[in-house]
């Protein structure tokens, strides 16, 4: 399993569950695949991620939707870094 993967299993999996108290884990995630991905490829990986996880917000329940907005705003921070 690649790092784009892993990081996309846990963040769905904190994305589910919508406990904002779980941001720092999908921030720390995110810091992993970073830190662990080639410089050249870091961007794409999130744009990647970002599309694969925007794709089913519409059947999530408030607090998931609201936990993958701000996770959404945490990879627009990376992206823009």
């Amino acid at each position: 399993m690649g790092h784009v993967d892993t990081c996309l299993e846990i963040l769905r999996r904190l994305i589910a569950a919508g406990d904002m108290n779980d941001i720092p884990l999908a921030e720390a995630a995110i810091k992993e695949y970073w830190g662990a991905t080639p410089a050249k490829a870091r961007k794409s990986g999130l744009l990647y991620m970002q599309q694969i996880l925007h794709d089913p917000r519409g059947a999530l329940s408030p607090q998931s939707r609201n936990f993958a907005n701000t996770v959404d705003a945490y990879i627009e921070q990376k992206l823009a870094s």
